[in-house]
């Protein structure tokens, strides 16, 4: 049976001692206000740098010390538009812009991974539909890969760095695409795939479906679809606990945070937030789930083993915090 929570208002706005417990501040992709926001663990913001409009994804360097930002340019992915054609570089210790990536006529790039062994990132693009692998040391585009279907979302690499995993959000596919040989292979999932996540043994990619309302479960060496978890409405972000038996997801049209058991393939619980999520990020350790909800101008963060809200702040009217980074503690 799931077990629906709810916070109550005031509790929601209270910092526990477990949560400061972390001390990790946070950077926060403001999506509206085109920055990188900086943030105290109680939610005070301390800093903010400007990049390009509309940013939607980051990822973090192995050193913690740098943050790759994709400038996408427009606010939704459904929306015309030509949008930007750049890769933010921010230096999160410092809190500046340090550089930026030139895409050239491969525009609103989204989802990122770091192949950090050699040195390069996986950007998705939406114009024209693509897979772009740079070279950090350069940073320049050497290879554009055909994803094979419409609207590349997310993308994850596999932990051998030879395969790239492309969520096609409007064809209902994620094409696995080799890095070497461009070879690709289309598995297909239910409607409207977003973010995945690997099995702690990287055997098995959980990949949301946002309007499917489920899972896809992928085996990565037979690159084929072999299950699904049925979730509540629109899971679009996805975490997995430290012990690899429990799926943390973010549920748009839910306006929740979910949780399924892997072993059974069922969710067992579901958190309500104050709004619609639009991403989920676990800390370091796993013990936090930090959502971002648009918006509302709101960040959530839940305490994943005790399957509540910890504490909920508001970042800056009309700044439309996305995902949100917790940074390593110095």
């Amino acid at each position: 049976m799931m077990t629906m929570l709810k916070c109550p208002t005031a509790f929601c706005a209270v910092l526990t001692a477990a949560a400061l417990a972390q001390n990790q501040n946070l950077a926060i992709v403001e999506k509206k206000a085109g920055a990188v926001g900086f943030y105290s663990p109680e939610g005070k913001r301390l800093a903010g740098v400007k990049i390009g409009e509309h940013p939607h994804e980051i990822v973090l360097a192995p050193d913690g010390r740098t943050a790759y930002v994709s400038d996408n340019g427009i606010l939704w992915m459904q929306y015309a538009g030509e949008g930007g054609n750049t890769i933010s570089i921010v230096d999160v210790v410092s809190r500046v812009k340090k550089g930026v990536i030139d895409l050239g006529n491969n525009r609103r790039p989204h989802g990122l991974a770091l192949d950090a062994k050699r040195n390069r990132l996986l950007s998705t693009t939406e114009n024209p539909d693509g897979l772009l692998l740079i070279d950090l040391n350069t940073r320049k585009v050497v290879r554009k890969f055909d994803v094979q279907g419409e609207d590349p979302h997310m993308v994850l690499l596999s932990p051998d760095g030879e395969t790239a995993f492309v969520s096609n959000t409007s064809t209902a596919t994620i094409a696995a695409i080799h890095l070497e040989t461009a070879k690709t292979k289309l598995i297909p999932t239910d409607k409207r795939p977003q973010g995945g996540v690997f099995s702690k043994d990287g055997k098995l990619i959980y990949m949301t479906n946002s309007d499917g309302n489920s899972i896809t479960i992928l085996d990565v060496a037979r690159q084929e679809n072999i299950g699904r978890i049925t979730t509540g409405n629109g899971p679009n972000r996805i975490g997995l606990t430290p012990d690899g038996k429990t799926l943390v997801y973010s549920m748009q049209a839910g306006e929740a945070v979910g949780f399924a058991d892997i072993a059974s393939r069922k969710q067992t619980h579901m958190i309500k937030l104050p709004g619609p999520p639009l991403s989920l990020l676990m800390s370091g350790d796993g013990k936090h789930a930090y959502i971002g909800v648009q918006d509302r101008d709101t960040v959530v963060v839940v305490s994943v083993a005790e399957r509540r809200i910890v504490r909920s702040f508001k970042t800056p009217e009309g700044s439309g915090p996305d995902p949100v980074l917790a940074l390593p503690v110095n």
